[in-house]
């Protein structure tokens, strides 16, 4: 029996405000399906819909798959339901930078990465809580967390929109003075940015975490300690080993880290606010992630 004769149920949890084009996912998602003997069902997400939205669609329907249509953003709403279930996670990458679907080498193409989500392959990965929220790819204070906020409220999506926020908070954003409590050491530290990986890159490709493994027992902290063009070329296109003088790379899996100062939050590509601590914990075997 083949993955199209099987019949399988496939809940597709779709946020139409991802990215930056106006594709019916329905129609396509239901037409590659039509010939199939699966079942399938759909719930649209607005800017109104909860986590509770999601879970209520779960209890109903009972899926053995929940495809995340979307960003970052979206597939982290949908694993926040599927935390330690048999239910497995697939992505169909429909966001402006899609960092998690690069992570799992899901395709870009639309009909292919539709097929993927009837693989069978799986792997199991944990994910970081932080702040009683959970990451499930990268989250960061600092720069990039700035960047974000900006690129929420600009009208240009996608990478050019990213670009323009980057411009703007690159020339004006500080440094910040941090205590970070890791290991059972105690370490003061002067940053442009601190990352919490789970994953290894992000979606524009830029190897940040280059020790990252999703299915280990550890993440790690990156404390980018200055912003450096050559780093930054490292990170997008060499991937050369860092300069330790101006990025440290840091296994864990707890932290706490604490500024007097607030700091701008992200949290996968979502925009969380400033706060002057936070605190992390590694989740271990949390999601059973579809991949191709």
């Amino acid at each position: 029996m083949d993955q199209f004769s099987k019949n399988t149920r496939l809940l597709f949890v779709v946020n139409p405000a991802s990215g930056s084009n106006n594709t019916d996912w329905q129609k396509i998602i239901s037409d590659f399906f039509s010939e199939t003997s699966h079942t399938i069902e759909f719930l649209v997400l607005s800017e109104f819909s909860k986590p509770e939205n999601i879970k209520n669609k779960i209890n109903s329907f009972q899926p053995e798959r929940v495809i995340a249509v979307g960003g970052d953003g979206t597939i982290k709403m949908v694993a926040e339901s599927l935390l330690h279930t048999d239910i497995l996670l697939g992505i169909i990458p429909a966001g402006s930078a899609n960092g998690m679907a690069r992570e799992l080498l899901i395709p870009k193409d639309i009909q292919e990465s539709i097929q993927a989500t009837l693989s069978e392959n799986t792997k199991t990965i944990h994910v970081i809580s932080i702040n009683n929220q959970i990451c499930i790819h990268l989250s960061d204070v600092g720069f990039n967390a700035f960047i974000v906020k900006k690129f929420e409220r600009e009208n240009v999506r996608g990478k050019w929109g990213y670009l323009r926020a980057a411009w703007k908070v690159f020339w004006k954003h500080p440094t910040m003075d941090v205590s970070i409590h890791v290991n059972d050491k105690v370490v003061e530290r002067k940053a442009a940015m601190i990352v919490l990986a789970n994953a290894t890159k992000y979606g524009s490709g830029a190897v940040i975490n280059p020790a990252g493994q999703l299915d280990d027992d550890l993440f790690e902290l990156i404390i980018l300690k200055k912003l450096s063009i050559r780093e930054i070329f490292k990170m997008m296109v060499s991937h050369q080993p860092y300069d330790r003088s101006k990025t440290e790379l840091v296994q864990c899996n707890s932290i706490y880290i604490r500024s007097e100062k607030k700091l701008h939050l992200q949290i996968d590509g979502q925009y969380i606010g400033k706060v002057n601590h936070l605190q992390a914990d590694l989740i271990p075997g949390a999601l059973k992630m579809i991949i191709p």
